[in-house]
């Protein structure tokens, strides 16, 4: 078999539409081929039966197919499955039927090295970072608040928070399109990839100097 940058998983093999739209040179592989053909793409894409863990699974394939970056890909997605996922390595967990061009976006985050986490199970995650009491830090917990604007700080509390874009903008008054640019421009200042990074330095979590 040909190296692929995106090669999908699954107890059939097959490659559904919207991933062949997503990726045009996808190649599909059954869970059983694995090992026999050794690809070395860019990202695996794993589409989990509903009746196999998700932990024992991407064990059997790292084993196959070496420590390759890898997306679960599930029917049903839940927050504790999605939880399970990045416990065992995964770099991305999202619907298996997502349409194209979220698949690409999902691509470009793992890509870049970050982590795909869906804005349900974000949420869950940030909220719970609220309530983690923390030793306070050797410097002010707001001196982070010193590389944003007044409204960026707004827009990065929120987060902290675990408002959404939507919920942020109604909030402020502002478009949702705003709130983005505000999230790019904090995530850029802070040096960090996500939101949930964002919250940790506002609730104090880790030290809240940028690196």
């Amino acid at each position: 078999m040909k190296q692929a940058r995106h090669c999908f998983l699954s107890e059939s093999g097959e490659v559904l539409a919207r991933w062949q739209e997503a990726f045009p040179k996808a190649v599909g592989m059954r869970f059983t081929e694995a090992a026999q053909s050794r690809p070395a793409p860019t990202l695996l894409w794993v589409r989990l039966p509903q009746d196999r863990a998700v932990a024992p699974l991407l064990a059997e394939i790292r084993r196959r197919l070496g420590n390759l970056p890898c997306v679960v890909l599930s029917d049903l997605p839940d927050d504790n499955q999605a939880l399970e996922s990045f416990s065992a390595a995964a770099k991305g967990y999202c619907n298996t039927h997502a349409a194209a061009a979220f698949l690409r976006q999902v691509a470009e985050v793992v890509g870049q090295g970050g982590l795909w986490i869906g804005e349900s199970l974000m949420t869950r995650l940030v909220e719970a970072t609220a309530r983690i009491e923390s030793p306070p830090p050797m410097e002010s917990s707001d001196s982070w608040a010193a590389h944003l604007t007044p409204r960026e700080q707004e827009v990065a509390r929120a987060i902290a928070e675990g408002a959404s874009n939507k919920e942020i903008a109604r909030g402020l008054g502002i478009t949702e399109r705003t709130v983005k640019l505000h999230v790019g421009a904090v995530l850029e200042k802070l040096g960090v990839r996500d939101r949930l990074q964002i919250a940790l330095i506002v609730n104090g979590i880790r030290q809240s100097q940028p690196a």
